[in-house]
């Protein structure tokens, strides 16, 4: 009876707790994420009342989809450089910040701000200062890299969303970073000192090592931002000029909702997912066995 009792209590602490919010992901996660693979194995236009099954035929449309692949290969150079930037510059702000600096909590407060700051917005400033300030001063001090606008080039478009992307994420890394400079023990790091061991070799052979774990969730956050990344790149490039900044997020929306393509926009949307899913399994799977207890 006493068992009973007991796991009847559970249960009720499980229904007021934990299943309102199981209730609330299967409807807004679940539900739609299962209903999108049924919809790649349609025809369906988005539009029309009624719709056939075409089996595996979307998935292999978009094998064969250039402008998919193209879109897809640019997404993966676009989250490689812009990864290693934004950690990069990220953990550098939290070295920075932590140093012991003169200012350094109104700093943090600063190069956090920009991740406050939405992507629809962001992208509209950040045209202005490619398409008015940077050529005003370019055309006025003679700095040819600045004479015209980034975003009218296909090269440097490229690289104006890189930049964007790096301002707006590393305020946030940082923060993650902190955390994790901070949760070193101080012990572990004065008796490296003692030791003989100098600044960038504490660094090297010390902090990084014990840093791993936030290594790991930056990486991770980084990855899956930039894969989806959508707001920005249609605010400030719009995929131009001549489709040279259409990302995958972009090219899937596109094929869905403005070709009518509504299944295999689906398709892709799906095959975009696994990807994400196995490259940040795969991040964290490998850079886990490189974690250490201090």
């Amino acid at each position: 009876m006493v068992k009973n009792s007991a796991s009847s209590k559970k249960f009720k602490l499980f229904l007021i707790f934990e299943a309102p919010t199981l209730f609330i992901f299967a409807t807004v996660v679940g539900v739609p994420f299962l209903y999108g693979i049924y919809l790649s194995m349609t025809d369906w236009n988005g539009v029309a009342s009624s719709y056939s099954m075409v089996g595996l035929k979307n998935y292999i449309t978009l094998l064969g989809d250039g402008n998919f692949w193209s879109s897809f290969f640019m997404t993966l150079k676009y989250v490689l450089i812009s990864v290693i930037l934004v950690n990069a510059i990220g953990f550098l702000l939290a070295v920075l910040v932590t140093s012991g600096i003169k200012g350094q909590k109104i700093m943090r407060s600063g190069f956090f701000t920009s991740n406050l700051i939405g992507g629809i917005v962001l992208g509209f400033v950040w045209s202005f200062i490619f398409q008015r300030a940077l050529v005003y001063i370019g055309q006025s001090m003679n700095l040819p890299i600045f004479s015209e606008s980034w975003l009218a080039s296909t090269d440097k478009a490229f690289w104006s969303l890189v930049i964007v992307t790096v301002w707006q994420l590393s305020g946030y890394m940082m923060i993650i970073y902190i955390a994790g400079l901070m949760s070193i023990p101080q012990d572990v790091i004065e008796a490296a000192a003692i030791d003989g061991c100098n600044s960038v070799k504490r660094t090297l052979h010390v902090v990084l090592p014990l840093m791993v774990s936030s290594f790991i969730i930056c990486i991770f956050l980084t990855l899956q931002r930039c894969f989806m990344v959508y707001d920005i790149t249609l605010s400030l490039t719009k995929g131009g000029p001549y489709n040279s900044t259409v990302l995958i997020a972009m090219h899937v929306y596109q094929k869905a909702f403005l070709s009518h393509q509504y299944g295999v926009g689906q398709a892709e949307a799906f095959f975009l997912f696994l990807m994400v899913a196995l490259i940040s399994g795969l991040q964290v799977y490998f850079s886990k066995k490189l974690e250490v207890e201090s």
